[in-house]
């Protein structure tokens, strides 16, 4: 969104506009709400914004529920926001930590500031960006302990609060298209910041889930969060937010159920042996935790394969850190013989899962010519140093 649009939208009449539309379905519902609009005699700019709006609350629903009928969104700024749900999270370690004032730095349209307030925390939502400081200054009106500054996270005097929180931009600047940064001193504000002042105050820091480990510091609780089975986060932790005694954690949340597997640091790994009757699949914050282990010690499991994040056991025990499937049978991984074997057993819908080969499931999957009523999940890996196929079924 750039400075024009916003403008065309912040006025009394924007606004009415915006929320006189009818509910986002999909294109034709803009086809048809463009040219109804400009019937009107709405210009074309005032139109333009208004549908961009209606389209991204449309889709910040999955992430801001109800709430995101009332809220205004960039299009970077909605992709990079925190779930309400895991937002409210954050917002609980401050409260239970006796945190009463909160600077959210870097708040883009303000998702955590939201959740801080919301639970009566002062927040002051600091952004440097102008137009989406704007967006969050609107976001946040209906809250009296929440205040927006147009200004960075390096300038901002954080004595004037009691905890911080950050969120650094891992994107290059803009509202739309932008680019993943790679190199953690390219972040806004850079990594070193971001970890030299945690270590001044509570803090919580907020990084993409793919997050070098070799970068955690050691004073810090690690969380990895998934929602619905996608990991969304690292979450780091430090001063009276981090729990004592936890370094790693592995938070799972699923609708409303939320399941976590913490540790003091990584856990140390299980032996490889041969496919048992049942095969898991940890969740990615597991893996990424490094807690397969531990995962592995309350199953009974043991690896697949060295190296490989895949369990195996002889007796079904249900978790909610991993995917359960019943085994069939282990097949050799060659194209010809796979298509005959699922073929014979009547496989027309098959899913296919890659770890530790260099396969990809949508280029195998056309070769396969599946046919037949059945289906089935197809692990294509590695076993005592060979690539395998597994055919499972995967249970409830």
């Amino acid at each position: 969104m750039e400075r024009t649009d916003l403008e065309l939208l912040m006025t009394a009449e924007g606004l009415r506009l915006l929320d006189s539309l009818p509910p986002y379905t999909d294109g034709s519902t803009i086809v048809r709400s463009v040219a109804a609009l400009r019937k009107q005699g709405h210009s074309a700019g005032l139109v333009g914004a208004v549908m961009t709006q209606a389209r991204l609350r449309a889709k910040a629903a999955q992430k801001f529920g109800p709430f995101a009928e009332r809220m205004l969104f960039t299009e970077s700024g909605l992709e990079q926001a925190t779930r309400l749900s895991v937002a409210a999270l954050h917002a609980g370690r401050f409260r239970d930590a006796g945190v009463t004032s909160v600077a959210d730095l870097g708040c883009g349209i303000g998702a955590d500031a939201l959740a801080f307030a919301a639970i009566d925390l002062t927040v002051t939502a600091v952004e440097r960006d102008e137009v989406t400081a704007a967006i969050a200054a609107y976001n946040l009106a209906p809250f009296a302990s929440a205040t927006v500054v147009h200004g960075s996270a390096e300038t901002f005097d954080r004595q004037s609060v009691e905890g911080l929180y950050l969120d650094p931009a891992r994107r290059t600047a803009g509202h739309t298209n932008t680019a993943r940064l790679t190199d953690p001193a390219d972040f806004s504000p850079s990594l070193d910041f971001v970890f030299d002042v945690a270590r001044e105050q509570p803090t919580g820091v907020k990084l993409g889930p793919g997050l070098d480990r070799e970068l955690l510091p050691d004073d810090a609780e690690a969380q990895w969060v998934s929602v619905d089975g996608q990991v969304v986060e690292t979450g780091l932790w430090f001063g009276t937010v981090a729990r004592p005694g936890i370094r790693r954690s592995a938070l799972v949340i699923r609708g409303s159920a939320r399941h976590e597997l913490t540790a003091a640091a990584d856990s140390d790994n299980v032996d490889q042996g041969p496919l048992a009757g049942y095969l898991y699949e940890p969740d990615g914050t597991v893996i990424r935790a490094r807690l397969i282990g531990d995962l592995a010690r309350s199953l009974g499991a043991h690896l697949v394969s060295s190296q490989i994040a895949y369990l195996t056991s002889d007796a079904l025990v249900p978790t909610p850190f991993a995917s359960a499937f019943r085994v069939r049978e282990m097949l050799p991984f060659n194209v010809s013989s796979l298509k005959r074997e699922l073929r014979a057993r009547n496989i027309g819908s098959l899913e296919i899962k890659k770890r530790g080969v260099d396969v990809d499931p949508a280029t195998l999957r056309p070769r396969l010519a599946l046919q037949g009523a059945e289906r089935a999940t197809l692990f294509v890996t590695r076993s005592e140093g060979r690539h395998v196929a597994i055919l499972a079924d995967r249970l409830p």
